[in-house]
């Protein structure tokens, strides 16, 4: 059912219904008071843990050293670099690109009030960057992975010592992948307005790369994980198709280039591409609340009612997921922690905790409200639920624990993470093989080199969290966790009182 905004009232008794259930929510919770900048200095951190490639002088995780140098030399081209998704060492394109996206947002909504971590956060982002123009230099073609993830998964070693295979793989005209680019063709355009007054020849590369990789995804269409079935699944299959990273793409081309044309391709494919669907989803397989929240700003900044459709969609997502009305789709832990089904819950918790506090501001700004059937959310109401979830996260729950390494005094110490867990290079010089890691993997001890700022997948419904390796669900990091809760925290770091 569409529903229009309202102007602002007075706190109604339904709005206030709705804030007395996210109290109850959080009752549980021991409510310490946080730090967000150290949580936000660590959260950018982590991303230095991932890096793949030839390190900088200025990196801070120094137990992390070189590796993966000669990535794409098997192909004939240079792809080192980039970003390792999570615990293991395959370098996977799509939630890369996903990530770039994330920490472009997360820069361009919330980068003013980041302060000295801006320049850290900005860094982050073209670390991504860098990688997609290496993976997209060939017209018509885009390098979407590099590594053999059945080869890799079956060694536990650091990515200084990696002997598995380092195959490389391609989309191309004989074999789309249009999910995967258009997430590349979004990557890029949002990084180019992060970077168009930082660097502008920069920017301009970004935009450039970005409109040739759109038009190869929308020209060539198909999902990646038809053409790449074996290599990509089933570690980043594309189950939900490639339509709604289409229009991903596009949005974030019309954001950063303002052509009409990207305009006129939204609105002619919104209910071709399937706009409207699985609205309370958002990650690096679904993009639909993404697409409805960041096209509804335009609504909201009274600049295009021809996008109004988008605005309303964003509406029903925002009632999807408050807690006490949310879709079944959507849980809540006694404790009080957003929960869907699927692994690693916690990408669930930073995608949409962002897409809350984004439309939260969007609405602010504009004086609105979303009004859910007889209740009404207000924007200081998105914010609250959205920073209950962060403080979940940096250890208001039932265990007292934060679920970011290095982060309060209890947090994870045996994350399912190849690096983390191995001794170091500096530790242990001489080389740790494939099998020869597994003891480390087995063992009862806490990893030796501190992930600083990793997010694990968290606890699960009844919010209880085992510190083990094995249980990788729960005890991987990823980048896709981060990257939202980088403007998260942002935003927190500066407005802690969230009003």
């Amino acid at each position: 059912m569409a529903r229009k905004s309202l102007t602002s009232p007075e706190i109604s008794p339904a709005t206030l219904s709705l804030v007395l259930l996210v109290v109850l929510l959080s009752s549980s919770a021991i409510h310490a008071g946080h730090d967000y900048r150290d949580a936000l200095r660590k959260s950018i951190m982590f991303f230095e843990g991932q890096r793949s490639g030839k390190l900088p002088p200025d990196q801070r995780l120094r137990w992390r050293r070189d590796s993966a140098l000669r990535d794409g030399s098997s192909a004939g081209v240079d792809l080192s670099g980039g970003y390792y998704d999570a615990g293991d060492n395959v370098k996977f394109g799509f939630p890369m690109a996903f990530t770039t996206t994330m920490l472009s947002w997360s820069v361009i909504d919330f980068g003013r009030t980041m302060g000295p971590e801006l320049k850290n956060a900005v860094g982050a982002v073209r670390w991504g960057t860098d990688y997609l123009l290496k993976a997209t230099a060939i017209p018509g073609v885009v390098f979407v992975q590099v590594g053999d993830a059945y080869s890799d998964h079956n060694c536990w070693e650091r990515p200084e010592d990696m002997d598995t295979l380092r195959s490389v793989y391609k989309i191309d005209r004989a074999h789309p992948g249009s999910d995967v680019a258009g997430e590349t063709a979004a990557a890029l355009a949002a990084a180019s307005i992060v970077f168009r007054k930082r660097d502008p020849a920069y920017s301009r590369r970004l935009l450039d790369r970005a409109t040739r990789v759109f038009a190869f995804a929308n020209r060539y269409r198909g999902a990646y994980s038809s053409s790449l079935y074996h290599a990509v699944c089933p570690f980043y299959c594309d189950f939900n198709g490639y339509q709604d990273e289409l229009l991903w793409g596009a949005a974030w081309l019309h954001k950063a280039s303002r052509k009409r044309v990207y305009r006129e391709f939204i609105v002619k494919n919104e209910v071709v591409l399937r706009a409207g669907d699985t609205i309370n989803e958002f990650g690096w397989d679904n993009k639909h609340a993404g697409i409805n929240v960041l096209i509804s700003k335009e609504v909201l900044m009274g600049k295009a009612e021809y996008f109004e459709s988008f605005k309303q969609n964003a509406d029903e997502f925002i009632c999807s997921i408050l807690p006490g009305i949310s879709h079944p789709q959507v849980q809540y832990s006694r404790g009080g922690l957003l929960v869907k089904t699927g692994g690693s819950n916690m990408q669930h918790v930073t995608s949409l905790s962002f897409l809350l506090l984004a439309y939260s501001n969007y609405l602010s700004h504009a004086r609105k409200v979303v009004p859910c059937g007889e209740l009404t959310a207000s924007p200081s109401l998105l914010r609250q639920v959205a920073k209950r979830q962060v403080d979940y996260i940096l250890g208001d729950n039932p265990l007292g624990m934060s679920y970011m390494v290095g982060y309060g005094q209890r947090f994870p110490r045996r994350i399912h993470h190849r690096g983390s867990s191995v001794p170091s290079v500096s530790a242990h010089p001489a080389r740790i093989g494939c099998k020869e890691g597994s003891r480390y993997f087995l063992s009862p001890n806490p990893n030796p080199n501190l992930l600083v700022g990793a997010v694990v997948g968290g606890p699960n419904v009844t919010d209880a969290f085992p510190d083990s390796r094995p249980y990788f669900v729960q005890s991987e990091p990823t980048t896709y966790i981060n990257a939202p809760l980088v403007g998260l925290l942002g935003y927190f770091s500066t407005h802690s009182s969230w009003r």
